[in-house]
């Protein structure tokens, strides 16, 4: 049976001898790491897997254990916060409860039981809400989902926009090994949610890149405050909110601020990937090819975040290398396959477009019309292994 991963726990004090005593105490069941200051623990605390628990002195020089435990609970909200001070320094602990969310806080010398148990007892805590979240997560991620399959039989078009702007983004998560990933997920998910506003013939223009009146632009134009209408009484969706407003506002490069935190980059990389995958859908969709969408891309580089363009570019043609379309006939449709062209009825009314993965509710939806209803062969996307 493999061995059970240890969890992580971060040790701040500026005293080595401190950090010795601590380590030598918790290393049999943690893996523990130590820093000397502040800055430096929330250097460790960034890295992966997260950490569980951090454990801070209160008397440090330069930042101390409150200000410390404030700038980590903000960053990292999920990890368990516990303070040691002296007898002197109560006062000071119990702002640093108030201020960093402290889970516990230990008075200084801490026999070592009291410390394992304090320790313990902040692993389970987290072990617990990270159960939680994750839960959450999923139980969120699937919900919309399963709405967006059902309002993509009702506007293909523009959910079938999402579908391949969810997979652009979900490959460019995986290339970049992005741990955190479901809220720019879920933002492509609900990039097109607004087009439901707009008129089938504006929303037509939309998707082929046609010229939009002055009219069909406002209401465009008004599309992100309706998102937002439409999301704002979902709880736990903020971030996807923040990405969704965001992301149409081209790369500007900025100095990093001392105040920033972790989620707020975040926040930037992911609205970043949600803009790159919806431009080069939007150029696709009007007809361009992939290599003339991706030197279009490349022509405005200084719309996007350099690192994040340079992935893409590699990512799309990696994945491109080695895939084949296929034509199969509606019986021959199974639940996974990748739609790689628009699907149409017999009338020439679109009923699904390019980019759907096809789900179970969609086979049986397109099976219960009467053959030669919808036009055959479809085109399905076969990636290479």
């Amino acid at each position: 049976m493999e061995a059970k991963a240890r969890s992580r726990v971060v040790c701040v004090d500026d005293e080595p001898q401190v950090l010795s005593g601590l380590s030598l105490h918790l290393r049999r069941r943690y893996e523990v790491e130590t820093a000397t200051s502040g800055a430096a623990a929330l250097e460790l605390l960034a890295r992966q897997p997260p950490a569980a628990v951090v454990i801070s002195d209160m008397r440090m020089p330069g930042m101390n254990g409150a200000e410390f435990l404030a700038k980590a609970s903000s960053s990292f909200p999920l990890t368990t916060r516990i303070l040691l001070t002296g007898h002197a320094e109560v006062d000071a602990a119990i702002a640093a409860v108030n201020k960093g969310a402290v889970f516990r806080f230990l008075v200084k010398p801490c026999p070592p039981p009291e410390l394992l148990s304090a320790v313990d007892a902040a692993a389970e805590l987290h072990r617990v809400t990270r159960a939680e979240q994750q839960l959450l997560e999923q139980t969120l991620h699937g919900s919309i989902k399963m709405l967006t399959d059902v309002m993509s039989i009702t506007n293909p078009v523009a959910f079938g926009r999402a579908q391949r702007v969810k997979q652009h983004v979900t490959a460019l998560a995986d290339k970049l090994e992005l741990a955190e990933r479901w809220q720019v997920e879920v933002a492509a998910m609900l990039s097109q949610l607004a087009t439901f506003t707009l008129p089938p013939e504006t929303l037509e223009k939309v998707y082929y890149g046609a010229a939009l009146s002055g009219e069909e632009q406002q209401m465009l134009d008004r599309s992100p405050d309706i998102t937002e209408q439409l999301l704002a009484h979902i709880p736990r969706l903020e971030p996807v909110r923040e990405i969704l407003a965001s992301y149409v506002k081209p790369y500007q490069p900025s100095e990093p601020r001392e105040e920033s935190t972790v989620p707020q980059a975040q926040l930037a990389r992911w609205s970043q990937m949600l803009r790159v995958a919806v431009d080069f859908d939007g150029l696709e969709a009007q007809g361009q090819s992939s290599a003339a969408a991706l030197n279009a891309l490349k022509g405005r580089a200084d719309q996007y975040e350099p690192t994040l363009l340079a992935a893409f570019l590699g990512l799309f043609g990696q994945r491109k290398e080695g895939d084949k379309i296929r034509d199969i006939s509606v019986a021959a449709l199974r639940s996974g396959m990748v739609l790689a062209a628009d699907v149409k009825m017999a009338t020439g009314t679109l009923f699904v477009a390019r980019g759907y993965e096809v789900t179970p509710a969609f086979l049986e939806r397109i099976r219960n019309f009467r053959p030669g209803s919808v036009r055959e062969p479809l085109k399905v996307l076969i990636r290479a292994a």
